[in-house]
């Protein structure tokens, strides 16, 4: 890399949802200068190492009456703010992933006529992404479905993009999990889901003692989290390799934000669903749904499954390995490999884009 070398500024932040994908495609861009626009106290301040950092204060539109204004006063502060960043920078090109940095991140390079480039992983766009995708190079989008939310859009379905990690076979050594043995793998999202795993526990004994194994991964926020104990049961907080979790894994419970889904699809995962209840405009039961219409995962809504309808279902799938190898094989077809790739392509075609 040079000086000459193309100038990419991402604006992403706040979940793993928005950063993965984003950190992916900067990886696949190595020959160009990048720089990142955040927001203050947001998980970027962890996730983000190898690149210049830049914090914006920024806000969702949720408030209403006076703080509302308030939110405007800092929308609008924000997009001067990086206008201003952007013409210092000399920014070539802005990729983003949504958010609220996205709002300011794509009004400012329309004002300074920079090629934008937006990825939206779900399947219904948030609201950043429906209100100004019309002035936006290129709308990369994580479900197909998401085009009907965009029809002003110039979009293009690429999947969502994972980590390297998730491409190659990874090692599983941290669980003494005898080869052959079934695995189910419990996924509450990035802080767990106490009432999931209050579920999970409730009926996990009869899929343990009938020889099964389950890793559970229970967040940080359950004060019951090591209630449960049996051999063939491992809680943790968290795990790094969730690759090689999810290589390993025979089936997946699991909310569907996203980028999970992406995971579970290039792995080849079968998995039961349970959407988080409180997602913005119910759009993890949507993401869910292309899982469910793809017969590659089952869908329950939370406030509907109970202990002996999960117990029952586990226990049907785990006796019926030919439909968990189709589900798997269905997954797969939801997934683009090398998105991340693709997304860089858009990135280096929109160079020379004038809006």
């Amino acid at each position: 890399m040079s000086e000459t070398s193309p100038r990419l500024c991402i604006a992403a932040s706040g979940t793993g949802g928005h950063l993965f994908p984003a950190l992916a495609v900067a990886e696949c861009l190595s020959d160009w200068q990048i720089d990142w626009i955040g927001v203050p106290g947001r998980l970027e301040q962890s996730l983000v190492t190898g690149y210049p950092l830049h914090v914006v204060n920024v806000e969702g539109f949720q408030s209403r009456g006076l703080k509302s204004l308030f939110v405007l006063y800092r929308l609008i502060s924000a997009i001067f703010k990086v206008r201003k960043l952007f013409k210092q920078l000399k920014t070539d090109v802005v990729f983003t992933t949504g958010g609220y940095i996205g709002a300011p991140a794509i009004l400012a390079a329309r004002w300074c006529g920079i090629p934008v480039i937006v990825h939206e992983s779900n399947a219904i766009p948030g609201k950043v992404t429906k209100l100004l995708a019309p002035f936006c190079t290129r709308v990369a989008i994580g479900f197909e479905m998401a085009a009907k939310s965009l029809p002003k859009a110039k979009t293009i379905w690429i999947s969502t993009p994972v980590r390297e990690t998730f491409l190659s076979p990874q090692n599983l050594d941290d669980f003494p999990i005898p080869e052959g043995a079934p695995l189910i793998v419990v996924m509450g999202g990035s802080q767990g889901a106490v009432s999931l795993n209050q579920l999970v526990r409730d009926c996990a004994k009869t899929w343990l003692d009938a020889g099964a194994y389950l890793v559970h991964l229970t967040g940080d926020r359950d004060p019951d989290a090591d209630s449960f104990q049996h051999p063939h049961y491992f809680a943790r907080p968290f795990y790094n390799n969730i690759a090689g979790l999810l290589q390993r894994a025979n089936l997946a419970i699991s909310r569907s934000g996203a980028g999970t889904l992406t995971e579970l699809a290039v792995t080849k995962t079968p998995a039961i669903l349970i959407p988080y209840p409180f997602a913005a405009e119910d759009h993890q039961y949507y993401n869910a749904l292309a899982f469910k219409e793809a017969e590659a995962a089952l869908i329950y809504r939370q406030n509907q499954l109970t202990p002996e309808i999960l117990e029952e279902e586990i226990s049907h799938l785990l006796n019926s390995p030919d439909r968990l190898t189709k589900m798997a094989e269905n997954a797969n077809t939801l997934a683009v490999a090398d998105s991340a790739e693709q997304l860089g392509e858009l990135v280096k075609n929109s160079l020379n884009t004038i809006h």
